[in-house]
């Protein structure tokens, strides 16, 4: 026995070598005969983080009547902020970004006019918010949810969207997400998402609500200083990559959309840069669920707002302590579980990952494979025009791409159906 476990067992923080703390969460949750017989103690409190920035986010106040860069923002104490100070070359250089700090060197950087750089962030309109959906940079379109209510999709127009796509291959993709984060991540795939929860005892499976919409513009802006750019940098390179929404779209919204994420600049789930985005913001998220769930025994992954843990049966008979602290770990990062959505699925049911059969090994589900194979059976008999019942402009794409998400799986199943689709006739 160690000197500090002898220490430990003394003054009675410990019980024994591998017995956990007194007070913790898995010790509250181990059921001991011990902890049956005393008074039932409330639930256990996670103490706040406190966040401390390592450089100050404001800016100085230049001399009066002097801009230091154009758009420079007035000071309420007259002259003009110089927010363009503050960038941290060293952190730019270890991710190999970018360097610029005013909006004339941004705009040299995606070789666009500085005037069009304005106008992609509405810098000439009130509140740097389109005044209607026509002058708009993003195509607006609701859809329904699955489990009720509508979602709104964001698509930017075509000048807007390069922009997006040069920052997101020449900073985003060159800065890691956690790897607990698996969707939208080069390398990872809903099969790696999976990987760690086949032949567990439990799922628990629970869901971010308004995952994009609630990382709103100054969580963007913390993100890209947190890279290393001056607050100036940082504020244009969120206002390019997250929405306001027009008046007009905001008063004729369906009576059934919460439009509560939506009201102030957010990110847009349609946008190129938005599942990077969201990844680096849930970063903390990720980082404190990895270790609450390695405190309980268990494994944790997440695949943009699906949050799947896992884990043997002391994990299943902990869930009503666990639970509870993973709500208070969403909450205190600003993000919000949908109750709705909450599943634990014991391993005597049918477990799934993002679409992946996990009890035994990864595998498709049987309902979805008979499905396909009879589709494809079908088009070999009564030829492919039968089948489209959807109204897919390429059925024959389509059905690859089905092919291709089993192949990825099981590829054994998969090369049973590639043989059906060598047999379509597609003349017919």
């Amino acid at each position: 026995m160690g000197f500090f476990h002898w220490l430990r067992r003394l003054f009675g923080l410990e019980t024994g070598r591998n017995s956990p703390e007194r007070g913790s969460p898995a010790a509250a949750a181990s059921g001991s005969p011990t902890r049956r017989h005393r008074r039932r103690r409330p639930p256990v409190k996670l103490v706040p983080l406190r966040y401390q920035p390592a450089q100050p986010v404001g800016g100085r106040t230049s001399s009066v009547g002097r801009r230091a860069y154009r758009f420079a923002r007035p000071s309420m104490r007259g002259g003009w902020l110089d927010l363009s100070q503050g960038q941290d070359a060293s952190r730019l250089e270890r991710f190999g970004l970018p360097s610029f700090n005013v909006p004339e060197e941004l705009a040299a950087w995606l070789d666009i006019p500085l005037g069009q750089l304005g106008w992609l962030v509405h810098r000439f309109d009130d509140e740097q918010r389109p005044p209607d959906e026509q002058k708009a940079h993003y195509v607006f379109r609701w859809i329904k949810k699955r489990s009720g209510g509508q979602r709104l999709i964001e698509a930017p127009k075509s000048k807007l969207k390069r922009v997006q796509r040069i920052i997101l291959e020449e900073i985003l993709t060159r800065v890691p997400s956690h790897p607990a984060a698996h969707g939208f991540v080069v390398g990872r795939s809903i099969c790696s998402n999976a990987a760690p929860h086949v032949g567990q005892r439990v799922l628990l499976k629970l869901d971010l609500q308004n995952f994009y919409p609630s990382v709103s513009l100054r969580r963007v802006v913390a993100i890209f200083r947190s890279l290393g750019y001056s607050r100036e940098a940082a504020v244009w390179l969120g206002r390019l990559t997250t929405s306001s929404l027009p008046g007009s779209l905001l008063k004729n919204a369906p009576s059934n959309a919460d439009m509560a994420p939506y009201l102030g600049a957010h990110l847009p789930q349609g946008a190129p840069t938005s599942p990077a985005l969201a990844n680096l913001s849930a970063f903390p998220l990720d980082l404190r669920l990895v270790g609450l769930a390695r405190t309980f025994g268990a494994n944790y992954t997440r695949y943009a707002d699906d949050l799947t843990f896992s884990g043997d049966e002391q994990f299943l008979r902990s869930l009503a302590v666990f639970i509870p602290l993973v709500d208070q770990i969403v909450r205190s990062e600003r993000f919000s579980l949908n109750k709705a959505k909450r599943k634990v699925i014991r391993n005597s049911q049918r477990q799934t990952v993002t679409g992946v059969v996990v009890n035994v090994r990864p595998n498709v589900a049987r309902r979805d494979f008979d499905r396909l194979k009879a589709i494809l059976t079908n088009c070999v008999r009564r030829g492919p025009s039968t089948q489209n019942h959807d109204r897919h402009e390429n059925f024959a794409n389509h059905l690859q791409g089905r092919i291709a998400h089993v192949s990825q799986i099981n590829p054994q199943r998969a090369e049973r159906l590639r043989a059906l689709f060598a047999e379509i006739d597609w003349n017919r």
